[in-house]
């Protein structure tokens, strides 16, 4: 099962982002083409945030539009939101330790660890701190 990250879903929401057209393509490649795909909950959350977000965009997403483009996310039928199972205490504390993750990068580990705990092959972010887990497959798509 293929995850993706926040970055790409508001490159793909936001058309005045240079990686608009590329992370809409990728994201029309997994709801007509995938089988099953995730979202991490936290992703979900920290996509609201930011396409909402008047200091990050001028004008931003109003908060319907947001919570609809997520609606039609799931309309594809093929998408899961994954979140902590109850090992999730376990697996994060191995993450972690694994990539060596302070401060900030904590809420990546979080986010590796849900894609762990689930069996998610590969995650799809243009976030290259994501490499620091060495458990977690990664991969950019919006590059060659």
């Amino acid at each position: 099962m293929i995850a993706v990250d926040t970055n790409i879903l508001v490159y793909a929401h936001r058309n005045e982002s240079p990686w608009h057209e590329s992370a809409k393509s990728v994201i029309r490649a997994l709801v007509e083409e995938v089988a099953v795909w995730a979202i991490p909950w936290p992703c979900i959350h920290e996509f609201l945030t930011v396409v909402t977000n008047p200091k990050i965009h001028r004008p931003p997403t109003p908060m319907r539009l947001a919570l609809d483009q997520v609606d039609a996310w799931l309309e594809s039928g093929r998408i899961v939101f994954i979140g902590e199972t109850e090992r999730h205490w376990e697996v994060l504390g191995s993450v972690l330790l694994g990539g060596a993750a302070l401060a900030a990068q904590v809420h990546d580990g979080r986010i590796a660890a849900i894609c762990l705990q689930h069996g998610v092959s590969e995650f799809w972010t243009a976030d290259r701190d994501f490499s620091r887990f060495p458990a977690l497959k990664v991969r950019n798509p919006l590059v060659g």
